[in-house]
């Protein structure tokens, strides 16, 4: 019947499952207490007869406490008639016990109330088990109480929660884990933070810790309302007043808690004494806790506990160290493991695994069985496979399964997929895809997002999502979010010699962001900016370190500026970069320079490119120049 639902009082009652007795008890003590009684009910002794009956059903003799509580229950005792009910169960007549239950529940026993009520549960009886839970929850009986709860939470019954509490607040250990698993729920249908779920957490094999029906992932938060906050609180109370009552997945939920507020320590102290009671859930949890303060040896002992157990996840961890470790062989043994204990991240990870190791065929094996178990990122990660040798048809239904399943990447894929047809209508779906993917803070789909706004002169939008890009990381963003604002800046006056430098505005605050993430042109523009400062030596840098990168325009505003500067040869060599790169007006520069060393051919030559090169007005000036510098040459 699962807990004995029997009283403690006057040690005339069996001793219920929920609170086990001492191991330490006197012995002799209670050898010499059982003599006195025997005598006392030897006797006739009504009371002595019930409490021997007791003691001898507690210590498991059956055989002599039966004659004993039927003698007793005869003389009316009626924690004699519970208990002997609790016998005939033992017995294997429970027909016979509910008999002796119900005398005992009827003359106000407790006990006997929630024995007959989980009785009548067993047999499907629900209106009678509700009745007599109730005789006993009514009477302060906390396994009865606890029982009538459970009852009425799998009717839905809202009634549930209140007896639910009362069996906590009597120090039902379980009880009180229910009801911090239901404030829990309460906390996050109220006003729960949405998670972006990390897909690289499967390669380093953290996963959900599933606990029923719910999940409680790491990095989640609670909410930010009065009434959820206090609801999150609460059940953090209980999960503590179970934990510390041995409750084993209350201490793994209390240490979830805890971890996620930062308190760490405290957090592996629960952990640990979960682990310790057998919960696989918690081991792995304490796994991850050590690996993160850098004690990987620790972490796999108590990964490799995990998942003897048959926890997935901690097998997955396994796999993703011996993978770190170039152990490829034994990450792959981790990673099957994982998967035959039913984490879907075990088929995911060898695809990853074979994909790093050039076995296309069964990385796409893997891949294709992570996906069919609905693994998102695997789908994604199937779609890139697919696409990459040519089969953008196969490609485009994973993608799309993936991004309609949660798959931020997935649906930023989507649009470069949809993008790259250049149909109009294609153009349209990308930009969908693309806003999704933004939505769910997708730093390069916000990108997008804001390139389509900006061909569309929706400014405001635009300038919204180069925003979050940039906010994001995107250096691109940055720049073009710079050169927004730059556009909308009144003309500055120019800087004269003597004026204290102008204070830096937002958008070349944003043009610094993305030079410093070393975008070319932002260093190009950082540096006409400072130039116009007056800041040369800042300028020069700018110029510098876009020149080195490649930039075309970086070499040769570096040589205009060493020119300014008196070092004409050192230009030359800047402007000689920018040439070869394509830059007209470099070319240009070299052909003066040239022709006033007196070099005309060299610079006929240098004239020649800079036609080529262009631009229109370079064209007209060095077709002039080489004109006349043939003109010099052939006199």
């Amino acid at each position: 019947m699962g807990d004995k639902a029997t009283l403690l009082e006057n040690g005339r009652f069996a001793q219920p499952a929920e609170f086990p007795q001492s191991t330490d008890r006197d012995e002799t003590g209670e050898a010499v207490e059982e003599v006195r009684q025997r005598l006392a009910a030897e006797a006739g002794d009504v009371e002595a007869m019930s409490v021997l009956g007791a003691m001898l059903l507690r210590r498991g003799d059956l055989d002599g406490a039966e004659p004993q509580l039927r003698a007793a229950t005869a003389a009316g005792d009626r924690a004699a008639a519970n208990n002997l009910g609790v016998l005939l169960h033992q017995r294997g007549y429970p027909d016979e016990a509910a008999g002796w239950w119900r005398i005992a529940a009827v003359a106000g026993s407790a006990a006997a109330a929630h024995a007959l009520g989980r009785y009548h549960r067993e047999r499907g009886d629900e209106p009678a088990a509700e009745y007599w839970l109730r005789q006993s929850a009514e009477q302060a009986h906390t396994l009865g109480a606890y029982a009538l709860a459970d009852l009425l939470e799998h009717r839905g019954d809202p009634g549930a929660e209140q007896w639910m509490r009362a069996a906590a607040e009597r120090g039902h250990r379980e009880a009180a884990y229910r009801l911090a698993r239901a404030l829990d729920r309460q906390a996050m249908a109220e006003g729960p933070l949405a998670v972006r779920e990390d897909p690289r957490a499967a390669r380093d094999g953290r996963s959900a810790m599933r606990d029923d029906d719910k999940v409680v992932r790491v990095g989640q938060t609670g909410a930010d309302n009065g009434v959820a906050g206090s609801a999150a609180e609460e059940a953090e109370q209980w999960y503590r007043q179970a934990a510390a009552r041995g409750h084993r997945r209350a201490a793994l939920h209390l240490g979830a808690i805890l971890e996620r507020r930062g308190e760490l320590k405290e957090a592996g102290r629960w952990y640990l004494t979960s682990a310790k009671d057998g919960e696989a859930r918690a081991a792995c949890a304490l796994g991850f806790l050590l690996r993160d303060a850098g004690d990987t040896e620790s972490a796999a002992v108590w990964w490799l506990r995990a998942a003897q157990d048959g926890d997935g996840n901690a097998a997955n961890a396994l796999g993703a160290l011996h993978a770190e470790r170039g152990e490829t062989q034994t990450a792959e043994r981790w990673y099957r493991a994982a998967m035959d204990a039913g984490d879907v991240n075990g088929a995911y990870n060898l695809g990853l695994l074979c994909a790093e190791q050039g076995r296309t065929a069964q990385a796409e094996q893997w891949y294709r069985r992570a996906a069919y178990a609905g693994h998102r990122e695997a789908a994604n990660a199937l779609a890139i496979l697919l696409l990459q040798v040519g089969d953008a048809a196969g490609a485009e239904p994973w993608f799309s399964k993936a991004a309609e399943a949660g798959s931020v990447d997935a649906a930023f894929n989507l649009g470069i997929l949809y993008a790259g047809r250049g149909a109009e209508k294609d153009a349209a779906d990308a930009l969908v895809w693309y806003e999704r993917a933004a939505a769910a803070g997708h730093t390069e789909a916000a990108l997008q997002v804001a390139i389509a706004r900006l061909r569309e002169g929706d400014e405001r939008a635009a300038e919204r999502h180069l925003r979050q890009a940039a906010g994001g990381g995107s250096a691109e963003a940055a720049y073009r979010l710079a050169a927004v604002l730059d556009a909308r800046r009144p003309p500055a006056p120019a800087h004269e010699l003597g004026e204290p430098a102008r204070e830096k505005g937002e958008c070349e605050e944003w043009y610094e962001r993305a030079a410093s993430q070393g975008h070319r042109r932002a260093q190009v523009r950082v540096g006409m900016l400072a130039a116009a400062r007056g800041d040369v030596v800042e300028a020069a840098r700018w110029y510098r370190e876009a020149a080195e990168a490649g930039s075309r325009n970086g070499a040769f505003n570096l040589g205009l500026l060493l020119a300014r500067e008196g070092s004409e040869p050192e230009a030359a060599l800047w402007w000689t970069r920018a040439a070869d790169a394509g830059h007209g007006r470099a070319a240009l520069r070299l052909a003066l320079v040239y022709a006033r060393r007196g070099e005309l051919a060299e610079g006929q030559r240098w004239a020649d490119r800079a036609v080529s090169l262009g631009p229109a007005e370079v064209v007209e000036r060095a077709a002039r120049l080489r004109d006349a510098l043939r003109e010099e040459l052939s006199a």
